[in-house]
């Protein structure tokens, strides 16, 4: 049996689009011979639809779409998932489901088990956990057909009660398919990877696993679908961070696959760095293509995180596509104008210098009445960044930009920002980076030359908001800062494992105290693009009031 894998970049709600794509990928398959093409979880509809699902005319175009691809399904067979109506009044109205569709007709559907509710998944939300189990058949050949998260549960999670593999098994398949839709972060790839080779060792069956790419807004999905043979060999990997199409003969004899087109040395970036770099990039892109906007902005301060964003807004849009604009105040030091400058002509995008002391002049003498006999601090701090923020909007306005965030989540993290001045944005680029990280990304941008100025990532981090003023005024070293911030929202440990890992206790209060004080703030936040296990947004739910450790 020839079968194809492919792996497409869909988009939610847009189902003119995806059905045509999968349409041309069904025309690509046939001209190959192919027996059996397989797409991803959700394709015909894109991954998460979210509360789209609770809108019959949404789920009505997802069976029209389902329809009209089977009516192209004349001389192959298609597995691919779609949302399927549940016939049983006391469930959830609604499946997650595989479609096996042929001779222009749907033939089954396999619906999926195991509903993942933990970090941004929340399946059980809209969708019924299924209880049957059947394989499918195709050209002889039994394939046990499985969606994402009933492949993840082998060691058997005492919060699930079926393992559908185990079911599965007893009819004796030949062929494992698994379709998933699998977000990226930075250690993903390897524990996905790991997770699908013991279910083959496990079960001794191959394994095709079909998983989408491209972003859904602050979501990332990297590809990397695969082929895995029934001795737990990767014999091939499509491409990360891009579309791609394979096609192979399975051999139901020996449970190899062979005669592979299109093939090339696996693409995964083995360094993290790199692989987030590839993620934002791809993130940015989509998030400008996917929406319709074409051009972007940002505030370019001449330090290290907005120098970075600046890179890679660029990569993904073409710096004829962004413009950078240099806001310097009475605080601002000569070296980060001339380091901005310099950044802009060498990366070759727009940009324009607009001093704000005359506008910061005019708040204060508007407010001179209400501030008389009080001393300056973060008020006269906030005016700055507010200005800033103020005419990078109606500059977005007037001219169609979408202003890009330049906040790193260690600021974000401790509230070290400005809510409707630096924290404004249509775009978080950073916000998923711990600044230790916006340091590591910004050398692999100049890893070939220097396109970020070496003197923006060496200078001390500042704000320059008042005279003098560092982030280690009020900060711990982000060396440090960071560490705690890792154990505390990625590992989700409480200050006293943290304090036992050898970190001081005043200083871990102190900042774990910050982090849930802040949380109003990240509420009226951009979406951020998320590259780890636990980014700020819908990942991670905490009340904004609250006194835990406050």
């Amino acid at each position: 049996m020839k079968i194809a894998l492919s792996q497409l970049n869909f988009r939610i709600g847009n189902f003119t689009y995806n059905t045509t794509r999968i349409i041309d990928e069904i025309e690509k398959a046939e001209k190959d011979q192919v027996d059996l093409l397989v797409f991803a979880e959700l394709a015909v509809c894109g991954y998460p639809p979210l509360d789209f699902l609770d809108y019959s005319h949404f789920i009505d175009r997802c069976i029209e779409s389902i329809h009209i691809i089977a009516e192209n399904c004349k001389n192959l067979t298609v597995i691919i998932g779609a949302p399927a109506f549940n016939a049983d009044p006391k469930g959830k109205n609604l499946f997650n489901s595989a479609y096996v569709l042929s001779e222009g007709k749907v033939q089954q559907i396999v619906h999926k088990t195991l509903l993942p509710t933990y970090d941004v998944f929340d399946e059980y939300r809209w969708f019924e956990s299924n209880r049957e189990f059947k394989c499918v058949e195709v050209k002889g050949v039994r394939i046990a057909l499985t969606v994402c998260e009933d492949l993840w549960n082998i060691d058997e999670d005492p919060l699930y009660t079926f393992w559908p593999m185990k079911e599965l098994i007893q009819q004796k398949p030949q062929l494992m398919i698994n379709i998933a839709a699998s977000p990226f972060c930075d250690q993903h790839a390897e524990n996905r990877k790991a997770i699908l080779i013991k279910n083959v060792k496990e079960y001794h069956l191959p394994l095709l696993y079909v998983n989408h790419v491209g972003a859904q807004t602050d979501l990332l999905f990297d590809g990397g679908s695969m082929l895995i043979d029934a001795n737990g060999n990767v014999q091939h990997e499509l491409l990360y961070f891009q579309e791609d199409y394979v096609a192979c003969d399975f051999n139901e004899s020996n449970k190899f696959f062979s005669n592979l087109n299109n093939v090339y040395p696996s693409s995964i970036p083995s360094d993290r760095i790199d692989r987030i770099y590839q993620g934002l990039v791809m993130g940015i892109r989509d998030y400008f293509e996917k929406m319709g906007f074409a051009k972007a902005i940002l505030g370019l301060s001449g330090g290290i995180d907005s120098a970075l964003v600046l890179a890679l807004a660029c990569e993904a849009l073409g710096a004829k596509n962004v413009h950078a604009v240099l806001m310097p105040s009475e605080f601002s030091s000569d070296h980060s104008v001339n380091d901005s400058v310099k950044m802009v002509e060498k990366i070759g995008c727009t940009h324009e210098i607009m001093p704000i002391a005359p506008m910061y002049d005019s708040f204060l003498n508007a407010l001179k009445s209400d501030f008389a006999g009080t001393a300056f601090n973060v008020a006269e701090e906030n005016i700055q960044a507010r200005i800033r923020g103020l005419i990078l909007m109606a500059l977005s306005n007037k001219f169609g930009y979408i202003l890009l965030n330049t906040s790193n989540k260690s600021e974000l993290a401790v509230g070290y920002g400005t809510l409707y001045g630096d924290m404004c944005g249509g775009l978080s680029v950073i916000g998923d980076l711990y600044k230790m990280d916006v340091y590591a990304l910004s050398k692999f941008v100049n890893r070939d030359h220097e396109i970020i100025p070496n003197s923006i990532i060496t200078k001390a981090p500042s704000a320059e908001l008042r005279p003098d003023q560092f982030d280690s005024d009020s900060l711990p070293p982000y060396e440090v800062l960071d560490a705690i911030l890792y154990r505390y929202i990625e590992q989700q440990k409480g200050p006293d494992k943290i304090i036992k890992e050898g970190f001081d206790e005043v200083l871990v209060y102190r900042i774990l105290k910050m982090v849930n004080n802040n949380e109003w703030k990240r509420f009226q936040f951009a979406p951020v693009l998320r590259v780890t296990s636990k980014a700020f947004g819908r990942g991670r739910r905490m009340p904004l009031v609250a006194k835990y450790l406050g």
